[in-house]
């Protein structure tokens, strides 16, 4: 929900549980909306602190109106940018850009407009539909954050990162005494999937979203077909036995290190029949080189052609 306020002061601004939503999201294989692009002129174009197109974050927002639409919520916002506006909105399709993220928007009051990029859900009434949200909502965090040459870090603990929600601008840098969406995220979790969906939750999967479709790389994304660099990485033969972790299902599986070859394969953990605890027997560790992330390769068995994996370490508990 946007932090409302006159113009003339708007010039400046861990292991957890598993989560059912994102399991969900997983299990589905819900896959996000692209960006709509849907820029309107009539937008004021002020430049973040550090400059134009120098935003240092991602504030996730909440619209607090059951009843209304998208476009509804676009349309009202474009007769009332002067009190506030934001960048974009999402719902359970969408993901529509309608101000430039190149410069601020008025979501969060001072001294956060100044600082991040701004985007608001629009609130959903069904289990699937929540889902489809929320993995749309994770992905464009990721998006924008790689758009910006910046790495997914969780601001909600001591106000030093780059996804936040409402509240932990409110908490952290004042401005506003908004909490969104925490609520919005709890009841609703609660009501379509028995469990309460939590901040944590959401950047996690942004984590994931951000590691699986960017490779951590920061430069922006391309719509041309060019071919994407390898990555380098250092192998180390390790024997090790572990378990899949509460959320494994935040990643993937993989026949290679991620873009470490060209040829690289994916797979579901539904086809090696996963489940959290799950034993796995680890033969090789693999370091990116510039990213630094680590990997594990794995069997499920120790039968001797059993089938082997490559898998985020995040996925795996070792012992």
């Amino acid at each position: 929900m946007l932090t409302l306020f006159t113009v003339g002061t708007a010039s400046t601004t861990t292991a957890h549980a598993s989560s059912a939503v994102n399991n969900y999201i997983s299990s589905q294989n819900i896959k996000p909306a692209k960006v709509t692009s849907a820029l309107w002129g009539g937008f004021p174009k002020n430049a973040y602190r550090h400059g134009v197109g120098k935003p240092e974050g991602v504030v996730v927002h909440e619209t607090a109106n059951p009843n209304s639409t998208i476009y509804n919520e676009i349309a009202y916002m474009k007769s009332h940018y002067r009190s506030a506006f934001v960048h974009s909105f999402v719902d359970a399709s969408h993901i529509i850009n309608i101000a430039n993220t190149k410069y601020l928007a008025w979501g969060v009051g001072f001294p956060g407009n100044s600082r991040f990029v701004q985007f608001e859900q629009v609130e959903v009434h069904s289990k699937s539909a929540f889902a489809h949200e929320i993995s749309n909502a994770a992905w464009y965090t990721a998006y924008l954050l790689h758009q910006y040459g910046l790495k997914p870090n969780d601001a909600a603990y001591d106000g030093k990162g780059t996804v936040w929600s409402h509240g932990s601008v409110a908490k952290h840098l004042g401005g506003s005494d908004h909490t969104d969406p925490v609520g919005y995220y709890a009841t609703t979790g609660k009501r379509y999937f028995g469990q309460s969906y939590k901040m944590s939750d959401f950047y996690q999967l942004v984590h994931s979203y951000y590691y699986d479709n960017f490779n951590g790389s920061a430069s922006k994304p391309s719509s041309s077909a060019t071919a994407t660099e390898l990555d380098k990485v250092t192998y180390t033969k390790t024997t090790a036995t572990g378990k899949l972790s509460s959320q494994y299902t935040n990643y993937r599986l993989y026949n290679h290190v991620k873009n470490a070859y060209a040829n690289t394969s994916k797979y579901s953990w539904s086809s090696v029949k996963a489940t959290a605890g799950k034993t796995v027997y680890i033969n090789n560790k693999g370091v990116k080189d510039k990213a630094g992330t680590t990997w594990y390769r794995f069997t499920f068995s120790t039968a001797k052609n059993a089938k082997q994996y490559w898998a985020y370490a995040n996925a795996v508990d070792v012992d």
